[in-house]
């Protein structure tokens, strides 16, 4: 489960529909979690991610990694 303020990679692309295309470009960036799905709880919910240089996007958790 995500929390806010963590530190992802978007290290792969994601299996889940709401995968677009233009998101093959953030594969390999860096950012951090502003609002993961803590109510539901759903691991194949979109959580909120702040990308580098890319700005505010809702992606798949399956596309997302943490860093240390």
């Amino acid at each position: 489960m995500f929390r806010r303020g963590q530190k992802v990679e978007i290290y792969k692309k994601s299996e889940d529909e709401g995968w677009a295309g233009y998101m093959d470009e953030y594969i390999g960036r860096h950012g951090m979690i502003t609002d993961p799905d803590t109510a539901i709880n759903d691991p194949d919910a979109l959580v909120e991610v702040s990308i580098e240089g890319k700005g505010t996007h809702r992606l798949p958790q399956d596309c997302l990694r943490l860093l240390d």
